[in-house]
């Protein structure tokens, strides 16, 4: 049975994705997960054709969720959807293990395109995004400050730029307080600010979070 896992914290988003799919023939059944651990429990339950995974997730990074499938099924392929602009989390997530990485902008014809190039065995990136990674290796000594960060320190930045407390970074990333209080001295320094409302602006100048998207996901 050819089965893929559509992870999204937006029901609407999932659903029409589901309809999409299964009427076109791609898949003979898309099953939804609102979180990073549902997706993880489902991912026991397979098997999977594909994996369908936003980066935006209420419990934990898709990124984080991106490494842990892959540990556990290293051949099973996965393509990040995301609203998030290709230039802030593209590169980290094909270096995750990502099969492709696809903007929510996209529309339909292009998702089932990339689901398909992926499908056959072979990466989906946009043209916008190979250029991007073009420039991203010609110029690896020219990257922003933030582009030099680990993972977790990049997630770190985004979600206390955007508002978050240390404890709600920490329940997020499962981490003690005082870890994330440590990335947060790391983050600090690599990027020569002095206090939080310094990092908050250059999360803001640096374009790194969709503020308005936070507003809605709150409401």
């Amino acid at each position: 049975m050819s089965r893929i896992l559509l992870v999204d914290d937006h029901s609407a988003i999932r659903q029409g994705i589901a309809q999409l799919l299964v009427s076109r023939g791609l898949f003979v059944e898309a099953v939804e997960a609102s979180t990073g651990a549902e997706a993880l429990a489902h991912i026991e339950r397979g098997p999977w054709a594909m994996v369908l995974l936003d980066i935006s997730l209420p419990d934990m990074s898709g990124v984080e969720v991106l490494r842990r499938v892959k540990r556990r099924l290293p051949n099973l392929p996965v393509l990040v959807f995301s609203m998030y602009r290709e230039d802030q989390y593209a590169v980290r997530a094909l270096k995750a293990g990502a099969a492709g990485y696809l903007s929510k902008t996209a529309n339909a014809n292009e998702l089932t395109a990339a689901l398909s190039q992926i499908a056959a065995g072979r990466k989906y990136v946009s043209a916008s995004l190979a250029e991007a990674l073009a420039d991203y290796v010609s110029a690896d000594a020219d990257q922003l400050p933030h582009e030099k960060l680990s993972n977790r320190e990049y997630q770190t930045l985004c979600m206390l730029g955007s508002g978050k407390r240390l404890t709600d970074v920490a329940n997020v990333l499962s981490l003690s307080v005082k870890t994330v209080s440590v990335y947060r001295s790391r983050l600090l320094e690599k990027l020569g600010l002095s206090n939080n409302a310094e990092l908050t602006y250059y999360v803001m100048r640096n374009h790194l979070v969709d503020l308005g998207a936070n507003r809605t996901n709150a409401a």
